[in-house]
Formats: structure tokens, sequence, C-alpha cells
């Protein structure tokens, strides 16, 4: 009866699949970055004061739920701190700005990131730059950035974090998540 019942299991069940329910499967969010024309390529390199330049932003929810996101747009030197992944940090740099979204499981929320830069100036081994202008907003950055001479460039990356909703927290907490374009500011 054992063995019989173990072969009725064996044959049936590829046909359990359909009525029983599926784990839960992984849950994550995707964030991104794309070029101007929503591809992953031609993103903006050599800038300077004066130039706009495009990119888009998005984010993917997989997660098994609606979640309340916001993006923090941050911009770096190469000696500035990053978020540390192995830690689960973000960046202790300040948000110069930020998205805030609610997404719907599967849903994906994408939006065109203008920027430019304005206040740039050059004197012996650096370069400074005083503003961004991010979706017509004046943003002051005052980042002084030293010449690079492995790469030769003044680089600075414009980088974003993800940060979802956490009920218990009753707040916001950083999700893990951060993508960045490097950009040069030599031209």
């Amino acid at each position: 009866m054992l063995v019989t019942f173990a072969g009725s299991l064996a044959i049936s069940w590829p046909a359990l699949g359909f009525v029983l329910p599926a784990g839960d499967g992984e849950r994550f969010s995707a964030l991104y970055v794309l070029g101007p024309d929503r591809m992953a390529e031609d993103y903006p390199f050599d800038v300077g004061a004066g130039g706009s330049y495009r990119i888009f932003l998005g984010v993917e929810d997989h997660m098994g739920s609606s979640a309340y996101y916001v993006v923090y747009v941050k911009l770096r030197t190469g000696d500035e701190a990053l978020p540390n992944s192995t830690a689960g940090t973000p960046s202790p740099l300040p948000a110069l700005y930020e998205y805030r979204f609610v997404l719907e499981d599967e849903g994906v929320w994408e939006v065109p990131v203008d920027f430019s830069f304005h206040g740039i100036s050059f004197y012996d081994g650096g370069c400074r730059v005083e503003g961004l202008v991010l979706g017509g907003r004046e943003l002051e950055v005052d980042k002084t950035v030293v010449w690079d001479s492995e790469n030769s460039g003044y680089f600075v990356e414009l980088f974003f974090e993800l940060w979802i909703y956490d009920d218990e927290l009753d707040g916001f907490s950083f999700h893990d998540r951060f993508v960045g374009v490097w950009l040069n500011m030599t031209i």
C-alpha cells in the first residue's frame, strides 16, 4: 500500500504544482540608471559648465507587496565614501535631492534626471564645482576635485541610494542598493 501511494504521488507530482501554492521566492528591489536613450549605454561622461545632460533613474519592486521608497541623490569625489555593502550602511554624504514614491509589487518607477553644473573653476591641480542643477533646481555642492593623474581628469560621481520604509522603525532604512555615473569635469 505504501509503494502504491508513493507511486501515485510521484506520477501526480507535476499536477500538484498547479494546486499547491508556490514558495514566496526571493524578495528584492532593483535600482538602475540608463543613458539618455533609455539604454545601458551612452552615459554622459565629459561634462562642463553650461552643458545639459540626461540619464534615466529607475526602481523595480519585487518585494511581494507595495513598498514606499525614497531615492537620495548624492555627489562625491573619488576619495569620499560610498555606501558600505558589507555593513549595509549608506554613504555619510548629505543628500542633495530626493525622490519619494510608492510602488506596487512588480511595479516599475522611472524618471528622467536632467542635470547640469555651474560655477566650475580650475586652479593649480584642482577643480572646484560650486553647483549642480537637477531637474531645474539649483543645488549648492561646493566640491573640490583633485587631478586624477592615472585617468587624466577631474572626476565626480553622481550617485543614487535606495531607501525603503520600514514599519518597525517607523521610518526609512537604507535598502543596500546604490548606482552611480562617473563624470569627467575636465572640459
